[in-house]
């Protein structure tokens, strides 16, 4: 039994994949952090093993094969038990479930290069020291800044997001920005390392990273709790999920009925209300009479309501359709419109859409057409109550990109709606949401998240959830919020992040150099 943990196929097929799945536990809704203390040092000293094995026990096997094929099964556990759930999207038409074993396999394994070509390339120069764990903390931090660039960008789970309920350690995002704080993260979770090592300087390292870390900490804290001068300009806002069932979405007078309802409207009561995401598929909607009935007697003039529904404009004689926001009034006219950037591979376009159209695939959303990607502002620009207001729409997934927040800066709050029932009873409505947690901290402003089957909530400027409603959860949340001007001119991040990799490289170089 024990010559089996020996073995090539337990060592570098088994095991990493165990250690790559049991990482998951670390981000919502689990927030085990502390397991990333143990399966990312176990993953270096796998490395340093398989490195030592392929030069003696496995020396028919190729060396650069072997690391490739254990960070691709680390990978393929961490991608595979992190992001199970959109297999769950596949199964609300049955045109699509064939695509599940595509969902379920293929795509963690092609994410799952993203562990073994940075492995593969560093594996060769990992050692019991210092320099090594700098190394490969460098490679994974810019591996996950690749993965959220390259082609339409998918950052979801970095190992910074396993810190999500510790907003106190998140405060420094303002400065550095995710990906630098990212590196830092990854370096602190590959330190116990150091205490296997037989280096005098790991009883100098070690005090010092625990120190640094306890003061971002306390200057976190410091952050949160010192007394804030919010203008007394406030906009009373009203958060509504319904918990609808997709099936029903078809049926645009009840939904209304139903969100109306939830929404409890006080027509004297000058209040904005959030509906989630797509509540509104057919791009006509909006001409539907019995729907504007229902605003027109339930709101008032002192109401605007925000929310998702898919939309349509003719561009160079061509219909081309939206997933939108909208800001409408009491008579169900638009005052503001928001076109979704960020659209999912398949979810909303498919990549070569005549050659999948031509097998009868579509978008897994409703409608045949791919929607298209919208251009200009990403703000909803408005009047409410004799004050203007900007406010920065992202749309579903689109609250995953830090770049977005960043590439706006004048806008008053931040409002993320969202259909989190492709999502299912998983653990993606959870991990979905903690992205809007970073968001509100790096954006300095109020987020305002609805979600139907999501979480929806209020979150403050410093990350705190001041109230919320769990994806179970049917009803309204309220809040009167100041209005906060967001105009000061932001430090690129990505800059920052290139350069804390362009100077730990050169410390690694110096390190090497004297063999530390």
């Amino acid at each position: 039994m024990f010559d089996f943990f020996n073995k090539r196929i337990f060592i570098i097929f088994i095991f990493p994949l165990i250690l790559g799945g049991i990482t998951v536990l670390s981000f919502q809704p689990f927030n085990l952090f502390f397991i990333n203390f143990l399966s990312l040092p176990l993953l270096f000293f796998i490395i340093i093993y398989v490195k030592k094995k392929s030069k003696s026990t496995y020396r028919k096997k190729p060396f650069i094969k072997n690391l490739f094929i254990l960070g691709s099964s680390f990978g393929f556990g961490f991608f595979f038990f992190g992001i199970f759930w959109i297999a769950n999207s596949l199964t609300f038409e049955p045109t699509f479930k064939i695509l599940i074993p595509f969902s379920l396999f293929l795509i963690p394994l092609f994410l799952s290069l993203f562990f073994s070509l940075p492995i593969a390339l560093i594996g060769n120069f990992c050692e019991k020291n210092l320099s090594s764990i700098i190394l490969i903390s460098l490679a994974f931090s810019s591996s996950d800044f690749i993965r959220s660039k390259i082609l339409t960008g998918f950052p979801w789970n970095i190992w910074s997001y396993s810190l999500s309920w510790s907003i106190e350690s998140l405060q420094i995002l303002k400065i550095i920005g995710i990906f630098s704080f990212n590196f830092f993260i990854i370096t602190i979770f590959f330190l116990p390392a150091l205490f296997f090592f037989k280096n005098k300087f790991k009883y100098y390292l070690i005090p010092i990273f625990i120190a640094l870390t306890f003061s971002n900490y306390f200057y976190g804290s410091y952050k949160i709790n010192s007394l804030k001068k919010y203008p007394s300009e406030k906009i009373n806002f009203k958060i509504v999920s319904a918990k609808i069932d997709m099936a029903n979405f078809k049926d645009e007078e009840d939904v209304a009925s139903k969100l109306i309802k939830y929404s409890e409207p006080n027509k004297k009561v000058k209040t904005i209300f959030i509906w989630p995401e797509g509540v509104f598929i057919d791009v006509n909607f909006y001409k539907n009479k019995k729907v504007k009935e229902l605003f027109k007697k339930n709101f008032s003039e002192n109401h605007l309501i925000i929310f998702g529904a898919n939309t349509s404009k003719k561009i160079l004689s061509q219909d081309k359709y939206f997933n939108s926001m909208i800001v409408s009034n009491n008579n169900l006219q638009f005052v503001s419109k928001y076109d979704k950037k960020k659209l999912v591979p398949f979810g909303e376009f498919l990549p070569f859409e005549p050659i999948f159209n031509s097998l009868g695939l579509k978008k897994i959303t409703a409608g045949y057409v791919s929607f298209s990607s919208g251009k200009g502002k990403s703000l909803l620009e408005f009047e409410f109550n004799k004050k203007k207001i900007n406010i920065l729409a992202l749309i579903c997934y689109e609250i995953i990109f830090p770049d977005l927040v960043e590439k706006n800066n004048k806008y008053n709050f931040l409002i993320n709606i969202s259909e989190d029932a492709w999502f299912g009873k998983s653990i993606g409505p959870h991990q979905h949401f903690a992205k809007a947690i970073f968001r509100s901290i790096e954006s300095s402003v109020f987020t305002l998240r609805a979600a139907n089957m999501g979480v929806s909530a209020f979150i403050s400027p410093e990350g705190k959830i001041l109230k919320n409603l769990q994806p179970n959860e049917m009803g309204n949340i309220e809040l009167s919020l100041p209005i906060l001007k967001k105009d000061e001119k932001q430090i690129k991040k990505d800059l920052i992040f290139l350069s804390v990799l362009i100077t730990f490289i050169i410390i690694f170089l110096i390190l090497r150099k004297f063999k530390i």
